[in-house]
């Protein structure tokens, strides 16, 4: 496929704690195959990640992090475009535009404003009220085709779609209207403790999730605790979310079907399939942060690849801004 003819992608990242084998299997494992098929840019949204309260060397630490487990991961700075969100200005100066043609009721709205708010009922600021704005800003920037999205961030992408099209309207054709991109691949995994609840570095329980950067012993200590069910038989089954999700997380990792997994189980205990599941994930893990062990080190690499990635993000960026500002009516 010629350069020309793909379309764009966005996709964004919090800095804001480790990254889980829930990203991974959930999102960040089809970036990769995304560099193929479309022209990708991807950032470390570290703007977004100051909602909640943050240590400043722990963010600093976090966004170098995410960035080299992005480059860990297999991301191509020559292929993709990869930076950090605030060395590009133009994502708060578009968001305040954007903010004043959005209306508080599509804010208060939101679902995680309002989940985030009773999380952190001591820090309702504005920001947390208003960073689907800034969500808006960071996709609209780019005019990009398509925005990976989960089912917890839909309505982040309607709210960007719907702020688009009224901006178009009042002031003419600035934005590409971005339609949601469910990928071919990609599992919901589910909290190894509570399977009921999305899988989260939030969770205080540490044994719920497996990190990216987990060591294999780790790992398999991790899965050998997993919540399961005294039932006994491994299949998919709505009484069985624990195994479901064990299930889940071997055939994304395999490239199994359900049907197949649980044949290739059937007639074995849970012990020997959490053992089996944490093998897996541990093989695919132990590569990504072999490569991640190696690229942190090198924090000057690091550096001219983000700040490279920066420059190439601002040109795209500077001219929708400027085309958004001369539209309203601002003197350039």
């Amino acid at each position: 496929m010629c350069e020309e003819s793909k379309k764009r992608v966005l996709s964004c990242i919090q800095p804001s704690g480790m990254l889980t084998l829930g990203n991974y299997l959930g999102a960040l494992k089809n970036w990769l195959n995304m560099q193929d098929e479309f022209e990708t840019t991807f950032a470390v949204a570290d703007l977004h990640a100051i909602t909640v309260r943050q240590e400043p060397a722990k963010l600093r630490s976090q966004i170098y992090s995410t960035y080299a487990l992005m480059l860990a991961l297999g991301l191509d700075p020559e292929r993709s475009t990869m930076f950090i969100q605030s060395h590009v200005p133009e994502h708060a100066q578009l968001a305040w535009i954007l903010s004043c043609n959005t209306q508080f009721g599509e804010m208060a709205r939101m679902t995680q404003f309002k989940d985030k708010s009773a999380k952190h009922a001591d820090n309702i600021n504005v920001g947390l009220f208003s960073y689907p704005v800034l969500m808006a800003a960071d996709i609209l920037l780019y005019k990009p085709d398509y925005v990976p999205v989960g089912a917890d961030q839909k309505q982040h992408l309607e709210i960007a779609r719907d702020i688009a099209i009224r901006f178009n309207r009042l002031y003419g054709d600035v934005f590409t209207i971005p339609d949601a991109y469910i990928p071919k691949t990609g599992a919901r995994v589910m909290s190894l403790q509570d399977p009921e609840k999305k899988m989260s570095k939030s969770d205080e329980n540490l044994n719920s999730w497996v990190a990216i950067l987990d060591d294999k012993d780790t790992i398999i200590r991790k899965f050998k605790r997993a919540v399961t069910d005294s039932e006994g038989g491994i299949y998919v089954s709505e009484d069985k979310k624990g195994i479901s999700n064990l299930i889940t997380i071997y055939s994304a990792i395999t490239g199994k079907t359900s049907a197949e997994v649980e044949n290739e189980f059937s007639g074995k205990g849970y012990g020997d399939f959490k053992l089996a599941v944490g093998e897996v994930v541990a093989d695919e893990l132990g590569p990504i942060k072999q490569r991640y062990d190696q690229i942190i080190t090198d924090k000057a690499e690091l550096e001219r690849l983000f700040r490279e990635g920066a420059e190439r993000a601002e040109r795209v960026a500077r001219k929708t801004y400027f085309k958004a500002m001369k539209k309203v009516g601002f003197v350039l």
